[in-house]
């Protein structure tokens, strides 16, 4: 639950931006507003792409709307925020990786990082790993799952919410590390992979903590893995990769973009609204539902964030050979 000092710190962070927020939309001259997604309806990032839409709501625009664009590891949805006028009116809400892992693992894209405006850090997210009822009921942890796909080799698989995104490229580099062949299956997001999970086609999945966590209740998945440094707060019973012995370490951010050509007054106008909104104990709560942890940032901590996650990235990549292909 945020507190008077944090509310007034944010309040700090939009006057070192230079701004602050209008008083209505309408002085802002912005009627409507949409946040583009490049994932299905019913995953974790249309989850908080529309509760951040709502709370942008007749405050940065009179109206903010979520507007799927699934497909081609979102590059679609980042294709149509380049072609949007830099008016302010067409945001991004995206994970990290399309700007700092996809210029390694695509051969080709259709978008360079200059296309994009960083916002604002939304907030950051580890990754898991489960597996499904076409795994035994015995398969409890990682290496139980790599001595049952050794044993199984025609169902050592799993699937991620698009190829060559960094929930495959843990995939893939589990398999280098353990010497196992897992076959990789690619989706058009979280909601038809884990259908696919639950309902046996798949043998394991890979994707953000935070779309397990709806099911896991149920039992028909089981979580055998998380990528950060130490125990997830919202699975604190799983171990890491780490724990069981794979070096593999990774989280992510989600960020917020403008179009490129967006103009830096638009820009850090666009981040004053956003920053006290992720301040607000309801949106912490709704975040943390889906398994992530709100992070605002300025517009340029958000780049550098960036830059350096590229860095990092480039040098694993290059390490493990992996492409979108892999």
């Amino acid at each position: 639950m945020p507190t008077r000092r944090k509310f007034t710190s944010q309040l700090a962070a939009m006057a070192a931006l230079g701004t602050t927020p209008m008083r209505n939309a309408h002085s802002q001259g912005t009627q409507l507003a949409r946040i583009l997604v490049g994932f299905p309806p019913g995953g974790a990032t249309d989850a908080v792409a529309r509760r951040l839409a709502e709370k942008l709501r007749g405050s940065y625009a009179n109206t903010v709307v979520v507007e799927n664009k699934p497909g081609a590891a979102m590059q679609i949805s980042i294709s149509a925020l380049k072609d949007s006028a830099p008016d302010g009116n067409t945001l991004l809400l995206s994970p990290t990786a399309p700007f700092s892992v996809y210029p390694f693992t695509y051969r080709k894209l259709p978008y360079v990082a200059e296309d994009v405006a960083p916002v604002s850090s939304i907030c950051s997210f580890a990754f898991g790993f489960a597996v499904g009822p076409a795994v035994p009921a015995s398969v409890r942890g990682i290496k139980d799952y790599i001595a049952w796909c050794k044993a199984n080799p025609t169902h050592a698989n799993f699937g991620s919410p698009a190829a060559g995104s960094t929930p495959h490229l843990l995939g893939i580099l589990l398999s280098k590390l353990s010497n196992t062949e897992l076959t990789h299956v690619g989706y058009r997001g979280d909601a038809p992979g884990l259908q696919d999970l639950m309902g046996g086609q798949v043998s394991a999945y890979s994707s953000t903590v935070g779309s397990f966590l709806p099911h896991l209740k149920s039992g028909r998945l089981r979580l055998i893995a998380v990528s950060g440094n130490g125990r997830n707060a919202f699975v604190p019973d799983v171990p890491t990769y780490r724990e069981q012995g794979y070096a593999i370490t990774a989280t992510e951010s989600f960020g917020l973009f403008l179009p490129g050509r967006t103009s830096q007054d638009i820009v850090r106008r666009a981040a004053a609204y956003v920053q006290p909104v992720l301040a607000q104990g309801e949106m912490i709560a709704a975040l943390g539902d889906v398994g992530m942890t709100a992070k605002p940032s300025t517009p340029q901590a958000l780049a550098d964030l960036i830059k350096a996650d590229t860095e990092e990235w480039r040098r694993l990549i290059k390490l493990v050979g992996f492409t979108a292909e892999s």
